[in-house]
C-alpha cells in the first residue's frame, strides 16, 4: 500500500516537473567556462530541444513524461540488455529528489535550484535525499563508492563522462531505461539524455554506486 503511494505521488510530482521543463526558457548564463569547483559539458541539444514548437505544452509534457512514467514503477529495467531491477529505498528517495529538479536551469558552479551545473546537482540531489556529503567536483565524483559495470547499472548510479581530453568533466545520475538525468551545458535546464545511444553513448567513462545505494 505504501509503494502504491509512493508510485501515484511520484507520478503526480514527475509530470508536475515535465510540465515545468517544458514550459521553461532556455537559460543564458553569462559566467564563463574557467574557475574553481565547477564542471561543464559542451554537449549539444538533445530530444527536449527538438520537439516541434507547434507541438501544445500539454502534448510537449505528455511525451517528456512517456518515458519517466515508465522508470517510476517497480521493475524499471536498468540497460537495454540487463536484467531489470526494481527501483526501492534510497534509490527511490535519490530519483524522486532529482526528478523535481527538471526545468532548473544550468549555471556554471551552481549547487542550488537557482541553477546547477553537473556535479552541484549531483551533490545537492544525494545530499538533500541521503544526507550524504559528495566532493564537489566530477573528476573527485569519480573516486568515490565503488565502480560497476555499464551492463549492472541501476537507478541512482552515478555516470561519469569525458567531453574533452581532460579526463572525467561530467556527471548525472542514471535513472533506468538507458537513461540519465543531469545539468549539461550554459544555456541548457537540468534534462533527461539517452546514454545507451547518441552524443553521450561516446562520452561515457564509467559509473560509480554510492554507498547504500
Amino acid at each position: 500500500m505504501t509503494g502504491n503511494i509512493f508510485n501515484r505521488s511520484f507520478t503526480r510530482a514527475a509530470l508536475a516537473a515535465v510540465l515545468a521543463l517544458a514550459a521553461a526558457p532556455a537559460f543564458a548564463d553569462p559566467a564563463t567556462t574557467t574557475g574553481m569547483g565547477a564542471d561543464s559539458a559542451d554537449a549539444p541539444a538533445d530530444s527536449r530541444a527538438a520537439l516541434p514548437d507547434s507541438m501544445s505544452l500539454s502534448d510537449r509534457a505528455l511525451m517528456l513524461a512517456s518515458d519517466i512514467n515508465r522508470l517510476i514503477v517497480p521493475g524499471a529495467r536498468s540497460t537495454s540488455n540487463a536484467t531489470a531491477t526494481p527501483v526501492t529505498g534510497r534509490a527511490q528517495s535519490v530519483l524522486a529528489r532529482a526528478f523535481a529538479l527538471l526545468g532548473t536551469p544550468y549555471r556554471w558552479g551552481g549547487t542550488s535550484t537557482e541553477g546547477f551545473d553537473c556535479s552541484g546537482l549531483v551533490g545537492y540531489v544525494f545530499r538533500n535525499a541521503l544526507g550524504v556529503e559528495l566532493p564537489r567536483v566530477a573528476r573527485e565524483q569519480a573516486q568515490t563508492g565503488m565502480q560497476v559495470e555499464r551492463s549492472q547499472l541501476t537507478a541512482g548510479d552515478l555516470v561519469f563522462f569525458s567531453t574533452h581530453s581532460s579526463g572525467v568533466d561530467h556527471v548525472g545520475i542514471y535513472i533506468g531505461d538507458g537513461k540519465f538525468l543531469h545539468a549539461p551545458r550554459t544555456g541548457r535546464d537540468v534534462t533527461v539524455s539517452q546514454l545507451d545511444t547518441g552524443y553521450w553513448n561516446g562520452k561515457f567513462v564509467q559509473a560509480r554506486r554510492v554507498a547504500g545505494i
